[in-house]
């Protein structure tokens, strides 16, 4: 199996397994090694044998639906989860996104659409690994130390998807300083801003959750309407 070292590894998880070959095939074919898997309760177990860079996770399976796959993920997966779903309301995209998935397609899927998506999540961490200088960066009782992924608050130890990693790194590298939407979509997200996504909004809330920030009325992570996202520097203790 040596030539898949430095090959991405592909988690597929579609139980219709005429468009789970379909879409194998074509990554395959882009280079990417594809391992598919059928079933909801399965996923878990691939995951800890196969290690992949990426999961694309369908909604609708027997034995777990994706939802319930996702939030239960979160707890030790950080590379991306790319969801695919048959239904394309906000509520289900911002539930997603909520539960920690990094981004979705909806079907019908269309390839080259797809492998955008996938590219794009891949290559996300590219912008800002490639400013070099600074590993760490301390705010009151913040720490965040960049190359092992460490936020503490506290004392008390932060769980951040890479995402969410990323998204907090790239706003406290610019403290005090407001970042336009795309700007982060390009940084974190990995593609332009489109006018509609709100996957960014999504993942400030969750980061402002975890980041033990007032919901409602924001003092470490403001939103600046119109303009973008800001890191208050004194507002960590």
């Amino acid at each position: 199996m040596s030539e898949q070292h430095n090959v991405q590894k592909i988690l597929l998880v579609e139980d219709d397994r005429q468009l789970s070959e379909m879409i194998k095939d074509f990554l395959v074919s882009e280079g990417l090694h594809v391992i598919q898997e059928y079933r909801g309760d399965r996923v878990t177990k691939s995951v800890e044998k196969h290690s992949p860079d990426l999961i694309i996770l369908d909604l609708m399976l027997p034995g777990k639906d994706g939802f319930t796959i996702c939030k239960e993920l979160r707890g030790e997966f950080t590379n991306p989860i790319l969801m695919l779903t048959a239904k394309s309301t906000d509520f289900d995209q911002v539930l997603g996104l909520e539960l920690g998935a990094d981004d979705y397609v909806i079907k019908p899927v269309e390839p080259r659409v797809l492998l955008a998506r996938i590219n794009a999540l891949l290559r996300r961490g590219k912008l800002l690994e490639s400013e070099q200088g600074v590993n760490e960066l301390s705010y009151g009782n913040l720490n965040i130390i960049r190359n092992s992924r460490h936020v503490t608050l506290n004392n008390e130890v932060i769980e951040l998807t890479s995402q969410e990693f990323e998204l907090l790194w790239l706003l406290a590298s610019r403290a005090g300083t407001v970042q336009n939407r795309d700007y982060i979509y390009k940084a974190v997200v990995g593609r332009d801003y489109d006018g509609l996504d709100r996957s960014v909004d999504v993942r400030i809330s969750r980061l402002r959750k975890k980041m033990q920030d007032n919901t409602e009325s924001p003092f470490r992570i403001k939103t600046i309407w119109g303009q973008g996202y800001l890191f208050v520097p004194d507002a960590w203790g």
